[in-house]
């Protein structure tokens, strides 16, 4: 075969972004850190299916019902909903800013369908699962893998608390109980849930008011990059974890909030980012001739220039993931966090309330939020790595 039939053979990127994906899984960090968070969003999306009270199926007199589907929230609902949408996605191969609003669009329908739709029953007894078994009052019953709720304290038993794990030959704790009785490894996994709930979902608030207002401030320049920069110096000055403490001093603590918060303080970090790659790009041959052909604004902005400019924003994003979950897990570590939901940094923060150390209560929770932090770390390491060609590693 002559070296051209070679080259011919050879395949053809389709893009600038393929390629960047490409060198970054090519690193063993960066698999390593994608797999960690599929393991994270995969247990995320079924929690209600892997760790729950409510049998999945139980017969009775021959008639077959499903408790846990029954019990399933709205937010159950909406997570399953965006979880299709993303594989459904995956396959039509769309550009990424379709994707973005196609899912945006189909996300927030799904819950505002389930909100208004689904109505679990308020009233939840989970000790008459374990009951009516052991009295043989049903056929037969499908548990979940973790046959306990994250707010299910075993009551009926009387003497739970804090255990160590494997600790009771009766009850069976994988990763032990903490203060109130309830199983730890239950509510690592439905806590996996506002880990990644606040790290995407206030990034994305960021990175929406950072794109915007950074594309404008770069594709405008002058007096609208003054203003948009005495902006940026304003918001860079708050300090989002005392803000964080105020509100939750003052205010009702509540996920979204949070995700607000952290969301609005921010965007300046990709606000920077957006003003630099549509600085750069702005002279560029392909935008003057954007302008030239009369396209409106927001197509020059968001069209044709954002995806060129999109990888170092994706860059600050990984980074921005992390700094979110730690910000929500030193809130709750602190006693500040959700009163309700279970969380990592709640957890760790049982781990020292005690007269004793209770490890098991530091070091689950705690290597939960260190590989998460760490998983999406070595990402952002490995994209900027393939985006910068001076800081690729050497082979």
């Amino acid at each position: 075969m002559s070296s051209s039939d070679t080259q011919k053979a050879k395949p053809v990127d389709a893009s600038y972004g393929k390629k960047i994906m490409r060198d970054v899984f090519s690193c063993l960090g960066a698999k390593l850190g994608l797999a960690w968070i599929a393991v994270i969003a995969f247990v995320a999306v079924f929690a209600p299916f892997l760790a729950n009270s409510h049998p999945l199926l139980l017969s009775v007199n021959d008639e077959i019902s499903s408790p846990a589907l029954r019990f399933l929230t709205s937010g159950d609902m909406t997570i399953l909903g965006v979880f299709i949408c993303v594989v459904v996605l995956y396959f039509l191969r769309l550009p990424f800013t379709k994707n973005i609003a196609i899912l945006a669009l189909v996300g927030g329908g799904i819950a505002l369908l389930s909100v208004v739709f689904v109505n679990p029953p308020q009233l939840t007894i989970y000790e008459q699962y374990r009951v009516n078994e052991a009295t043989a009052n049903y056929d037969w019953v499908i548990r979940a893998p973790i046959p306990y709720s994250p707010k299910d304290y075993i009551r009926e038993q009387g003497d739970t608390g804090l255990e160590a794990p494997l600790s009771d030959d009766d009850r069976i704790h994988l990763m032990g109980t903490e203060e109130n009785g309830a199983d730890v490894l239950s509510r690592m996994i439905h806590a996996s849930r506002i880990a990644l709930a606040i790290g995407f979902i206030a990034t994305g608030i960021a990175m929406f008011i950072g794109v915007i207002l950074g594309g404008l401030m770069g594709y405008f320049s002058g007096i609208v990059d003054m203003i948009g920069m005495r902006l940026v110096e304003i918001f860079e000055a708050v300090p989002t974890l005392f803000l964080l403490l105020i509100f939750v001093a003052f205010f009702e603590r509540s996920l979204y909030m949070m995700m607000v918060i952290i969301g609005i303080t921010g965007w300046p970090g990709y606000a920077r980012y957006v003003r630099a790659e549509f600085l750069r790009l702005r002279q560029q041959e392909f935008v003057q001739a954007a302008i030239v052909c009369g396209l409106p604004l927001r197509s020059i902005l968001f069209r044709h220039m954002l995806p060129n400019g999109m990888a170092p924003i994706l860059v600050a994003a990984s980074f921005g993931v992390a700094s979110a979950i730690l910000a929500e897990a030193t809130l709750s570590f602190l006693g500040l966090g959700l009163v309700d939901d279970p969380s990592w940094g709640q957890m760790l923060n049982q781990s020292v309330q005690s007269s004793t150390f209770n490890w098991w209560m530091a070091a689950f929770p705690g290597g939960a939020i260190f590989l998460t932090v760490f998983a999406y770390n070595l990402i952002g390491e490995s994209m900027r790595d393939a985006i910068d060609p001076h800081m690729k590693r050497k082979s």
